[in-house]
């Protein structure tokens, strides 16, 4: 005789057809819209801020920490406020221009960890005002690593705490005295969650087996350091439409000079002049004013400037002139290989079929799991030992975490065993 547990949905105990339960509707986020011991007043002076390191020294536990930058607004990516919260010391807002030493904030937090959301964005800004991690928790990274489909911070407190984090300050002038209430609450609410949500997160990435993964992807950021490009004027948009090497020389001292205003005025490159406006300078590439195109006020404001920029590349020897391109130190593009080494495509493309699969299985972005570009380095050169131990070590040649190594040396070994030399 069946029990109650054992009949089909929709079917009563009596044998009576009944209507299925309506699904249940995924509840609403509830907004997160006040600190939880209100905004606190803007760090100013050296003796609020020795206050505010007194009591981070006494809270306990890891620290929720958050900067904001003046993107599109100032020049370069300083930090212009900074948050920190920890438990038992509650949330401190510090203005790093009126203190721009936070030593002794550093000093307090000690060896505790740090919770950021995204930290290659603030790490830069944070060291430059004396505030650097020992140990740190990334919850951006830690969303990839999980295989959330979102990783921005209001996805993530939604995802786990069923909270909707407002984000309508997030791109504001945050050089602005004084800071606005409203902003410094948006501010405020930032650090509010990051400790609950750290938990949360260290729980999910024990579970999934990645808590080892995360681990060492934390570890490598305590020594990040932002790249320094190589002629960072080759990113300008547009760029690639200047078909001479005197343009493209006339470009770079276009982009220096653009630079200098920037920097001199304190505001942002774009704001100056966009990089449309210096390709056409440089497509036009007067010797003097009545020359320059029009379409944007800046030109004509720094006319003298832009016009100086030209005369001196214009007078560059062709020696002088910068190359069309840079030569690369790595393997060809990809999409040329199966003429280069045939071979060499076919491993390449069996390696990233079973990476793949792996990345699926484990839900895990592929890209976290090994980067482009140190796999195209280890394939295109191979190390002369094409074991698990061989691979491994090439590729943490590459900056490739161990964890990583260890997942993608064997894919490198039996992708060479099916596509073995000519």
């Amino acid at each position: 005789m069946s029990t109650p547990s054992d009949l089909p949905a929709g079917v009563d105990p009596a044998g009576e057809d009944v209507l299925a339960a309506p699904p249940v509707p995924p509840q609403e986020p509830v907004p997160l819209e006040e600190p939880a011991d209100g905004v606190p007043p803007v760090v100013e002076t050296e003796r609020a801020l020795q206050e505010a390191a007194r009591a981070v020294a006494h809270g306990v536990g890891p620290l929720a920490i958050d900067a904001e930058r003046a993107s599109g607004y100032r020049y370069g990516q300083r930090a212009y406020l900074v948050q920190v919260r920890r438990e038992g010391s509650g949330t401190w807002l510090v203005d790093p221009i009126a203190v721009p030493d936070l030593g002794p904030l550093d000093q307090a937090v000690g060896a505790a960890e740090w919770i950021l959301h995204a930290a290659t964005q603030d790490l830069a800004c944070l060291a430059e005002v004396g505030l650097r991690p020992r140990q740190l928790f990334d919850t951006e990274l830690a969303g990839r690593i999980l295989g959330l489909p979102r990783v921005g911070l209001a996805a993530v407190v939604e995802h786990y705490l069923g909270l909707r984090l407002a984000k309508e300050h997030s791109a504001v002038d945050w050089s602005t005295r004084p800071l606005p209430e409203p902003w410094l609450r948006y501010a405020a609410l930032d650090v509010e969650v990051l400790g609950e949500l750290r938990n949360l997160m260290g729980v999910d990435l024990a579970a999934q087996g990645k808590d080892e993964w995360a681990r060492q992807e934390f570890a490598a950021l305590l020594s990040w350091a932002p790249t320094e490009r190589v002629d960072p004027w080759r990113r300008t948009s547009g760029i690639n439409t200047l078909r001479s090497r005197r343009a493209i020389g006339v470009l770079r001292e276009l982009w220096y000079t653009r630079d200098a205003i920037a920097r001199e005025r304190d505001t942002s490159i774009g704001r100056v002049l966009p990089d449309t406006a210096l390709v056409d300078i440089a497509r036009a590439a007067p010797r003097d004013p009545s020359g320059l195109p029009s379409g944007h006020r800046a030109i004509r404001r720094y006319a003298r400037q832009w016009v100086e920029a030209v005369t001196r590349a214009l007078d560059l020897s062709e020696e002088d002139l910068p190359p069309r391109t840079l030569p690369s130190d790595g393997p060809p593009p990809p999409r040329v290989w199966a003429d280069k080494d045939p071979v060499a495509a076919a491993r390449l493309g069996a390696t990233r079929a079973a990476l793949t699969a792996f990345a699926e299985e484990h839900t895990i972005p592929v890209e976290n799991v090994c980067s482009p570009d140190p796999l195209r380095r280890v394939v295109w050169s191979p190390p002369a030992e094409r074991s698990v131990e061989g691979f491994a070590a090439a590729l943490q040649g590459h900056g490739v975490r161990r964890w990583q190594a260890e997942i993608v040396a064997p894919l490198l070994v039996a992708a060479f065993e099916a596509h073995p030399d000519a």
